[in-house]
């Protein structure tokens, strides 16, 4: 079972379709796309001297080639280890030590330090004269490698906010199970339909292209090797159906752009949505700008993309009785997955009563790379401990309710700072907003929202804290209030918690 075959089997049926885009220009047909790719891992195998199981790391922004180097590795039978292109280079090499990386793929070699990567890992470069020329030699290229289900095809490296990050193993027979529930759970995959990648290919996005390959379906990598809303509107028009993967904070900046440019989602087929909250408030407005074209996932990179899914159908629903709490939700288990929701003993709680959410199925990673501590402590009898804390209603729609390392415990109290946050994001003057715990002498721990106003929009402590009044419980009332122009993200559009508790060392108390 190697996911190479699927782009062997849509080389063979449908080579001629168009493949691969870089915006408008087709980079590769099917049986080009399949072609570079066998001939590539060749190259790595005579020239190279990689061999079946190796790992080849990817230190890169999206681009057309990246698809053909995950396929590449593949067919050879290595391991891909896509890493985040905004990591620091000694962060990079930390990685491909860690992975036993044998080479490490970046646009140029100048991209990273010489002398950085450890010994034995390669550093090889996109856009050298090596690469170039492994596409074009002639055949004969050999079949994709026979593997195993359980043979390692992909190894993500999680963000490492609580220490140096854990290399995530997932299996090829995880790869189709994700490509399954996308195809039962997310959208139906037609031949006319095209992926954008406009978030990073070394996160979950780059694992959504498997179905599209195996449907002979385009995939499209932005001009701009990223997210930019108003050339994804412009593609979109052009070049339509399209379907992307977008945070909530990237979805924010296209109903924006959208909403600046008259533009009403037309060429959009699908939104996927996930990787941190997406308030309310956020959504219905949304939907009201680019219509009912939105599907919401919750997964991990422990089970990538696959946890839960909130359907279009759902979404759509404007007359269902319990609309407002489902659209809260993430939604129900997908079709390879179960959850329950369990207490500090990991004993199943009752239904609509908080607790940590635990989830198994064909999805959940096989363990953390050279980590048998980390892997035992998250993996208990095939269940896979997400951290995250949920609830589960009579229907099966889990609710999350925060991080388990997020939670604020205030004078005896839980709070979770996503109703907070939720509260907060329905203010008409509020952009964006992040809620933290910080220490308190008196308390344990006091409530700090960060805040990004509405452009034009003047906001005051006193103006929120009104707000809050009104909406939720006093204990659960923000102490403190930070004004920023932006919130610092990650690669993937997520806030980062870690950035504004660090911050709050050095913020001043009467903010």
């Amino acid at each position: 079972m190697n996911i190479a075959n699927w782009l062997q089997a849509a080389a063979l049926e449908h080579g001629s379709r168009p493949a691969v885009f870089t915006g408008l220009r087709l980079h590769a047909s099917y049986r080009d796309f399949a072609r570079r790719a066998a001939a590539v891992a060749k190259w790595l195998q005579d020239d190279c001297g990689l061999a079946e199981g190796d790992r080849i790391a990817l230190f890169a922004r999206n681009r057309a080639e990246y698809l053909e180097l995950l396929y590449a590795a593949w067919w050879l039978g290595a391991v891909a280890v896509p890493i985040n292109p905004k990591l620091h280079p000694k962060e990079v090499a930390w990685i491909a030590d860690n992975a036993g990386a044998s080479a490490l793929f970046t646009d140029r070699l100048g991209d990273l330090p010489d002398g950085l990567l450890p010994a034995g890992c390669r550093h090889l470069e996109i856009d050298g004269p090596g690469y170039a020329a492994a596409c074009q030699a002639p055949g004969p290229w050999a079949p994709p490698a026979q593997l195993s289900g359980d043979a390692l095809a992909w190894l993500f490296y999680t963000s490492g906010t609580t220490g140096r990050p854990k290399g995530v193993m997932l299996s090829h027979r995880n790869l189709v199970a994700m490509g399954l529930c996308y195809a039962v759970d997310v959208e139906t995959v037609q031949a006319g339909d095209g992926m954008l990648y406009a978030a990073p290919m070394s996160h979950g996005a780059g694992l959504y292209h498997v179905l599209y390959v195996r449907k002979a379906a385009r995939h499209i990598v932005p001009e701009s090797r990223g997210f930019e809303p108003a050339e994804i509107l412009s593609l979109a028009e052009q070049t339509g159906p399209l379907s992307l993967f977008a945070a909530p904070t990237m979805i924010k900046r296209l109903v924006e752009q959208a909403r600046a440019s008259g533009h009403d989602g037309r060429g959009i087929k699908t939104i996927i949505y996930g990787g941190a909250p997406m308030y309310l408030a956020d959504l219905e407005d949304a939907l009201s700008v680019l219509g009912q074209r939105f599907v919401q996932i919750y997964g991990q990179g422990e089970s990538p993309m696959t946890i839960t899914a909130l359907s279009r159908e759902v979404i759509a629903d404007a007359a269902h009785p319990e609309r407002a709490a489902r659209l809260a939700s993430v939604g129900t288990a997908q079709s390879c997955m179960e959850l329950r929701v369990v207490d500090a003993a990991l004993q199943s709680v009752p239904s609509c009563t908080d607790g940590e959410v635990l989830v198994r199925g064909h999805a959940v990673m096989q363990g953390y790379w050279r980590n048998d501590r980390a892997t035992a402590e998250t993996l208990v009898d095939g269940w896979l401990r997400t951290g995250d804390i949920g609830r589960l209603d009579n229907a099966g729609f889990l609710t999350l309710t925060d991080r388990s390392k997020d939670v604020i415990i205030s004078g005896g109290s839980n709070i979770y700072p996503r109703e907070v946050e939720e509260t907060l994001a329905r203010h008409p003057g509020v952009r964006e907003v992040a809620v933290v715990g910080a220490p308190s002498a008196q308390w344990g721990e006091e409530v700090v929202a960060f805040v990004v106003s509405r452009p034009g929009a003047t906001l005051a402590p006193e103006d929120l804290d009104a707000w809050c009044r009104t909406e939720i419980a006093s204990f659960k009332k923000p102490k403190r209030y930070v004004f920023h122009e932006e919130l610092p993200k990650n690669s993937y559009g997520k806030i980062l918690k870690t950035a504004l508790r660090e911050a709050l060392r050095g913020a001043d108390p009467t903010s």
